[in-house]
């Protein structure tokens, strides 16, 4: 039995790397899937690849950072399927730069993608989940809200006000049956992954399967949060 039948859930970033396994994950356990991201061809390569299969999808291009675009992300998705099971919240950006060095346009552009479009997206998800009786919001976090690394304020300060997005989603949430979650992935060997190419990585499959097991969870049970990271990955006390 196809663990997410009926489902109908939005992905941002769905167009490479860990939303990319998470939108076929979604698909193949039987949910509707609506792809977001900014790169129109690529969602429609991912959107096409998935009907060729048998699988409904819908792709939105769409820049969480830009309130309206979310908006229209989620009217299409409401006007297509009429509800929103589950949102995952996993768009993200990611540059090097010390804080002494780093332009204000850069720090400004790695919060309104990693925070300010999860906020966005979680807040027009709440507004139909409350009434259609609960639903789940996953966020992609990162390690480096526990352990930061240097040449990364940006990033890291985003990924730890994350946190602090999804338990006051969860607190908020509560009493409507609207579950949140965050997963923090240690390094991914993904198209993005540049900047630390001697270090262990972990394929896309393993944060895809932990993920999903929040997801399928019983509609009473929250995993708020996760770990994984490889194995030999330095990450207590590491520099």
């Amino acid at each position: 039995m196809q663990e997410l039948n009926g489902k109908v859930a939005i992905v941002t970033g769905a167009s490479i790397g860990i939303g990319k396994g998470i939108t076929e994950a979604f698909s193949n356990e039987g949910a509707k899937v609506v792809l977001a991201a900014r790169s129109k061809q690529k969602l429609d390569d991912v959107a096409n690849h998935l009907r060729a299969e048998g699988r409904t999808v819908l792709s939105v291009p769409t820049d969480v950072s830009h309130e309206a675009e979310v908006k229209a992300l989620f009217k299409k998705t409401m006007q297509e399927f009429g509800r929103l099971d589950i949102l995952v919240n996993n768009a993200g950006i990611f540059h090097q730069a010390s804080l002494e060095e780093m332009p204000l346009e850069l720090w400004q552009r790695t919060i309104d993608v990693d925070l300010t479009g999860p906020f966005l997206c979680t807040r027009e998800a709440i507004k139909i989940m409350k009434p259609q009786g609960g639903g789940r919001i996953i966020n992609i976090g990162s390690i480096s809200a526990q352990m930061p690394r240097p040449n990364a304020a940006a990033y890291s300060c985003a990924k730890i006000a994350l946190v602090a997005l999804t338990k006051t989603t969860a607190l908020e949430g509560r009493d409507f049956g609207i579950l949140a979650s965050c997963i923090h992935p240690g390094n991914v060997n993904t198209e993005q992954m540049t900047e630390t190419p001697n270090e262990p990585m972990m394929g896309i499959d393993a944060v895809v399967k932990a993920v999903m097991t929040m997801a399928t969870l019983p509609a009473n049970v929250n995993m708020f949060e996760a770990i994984v990271l490889p194995a030999t990955q330095a990450y207590l006390g590491r520099g």
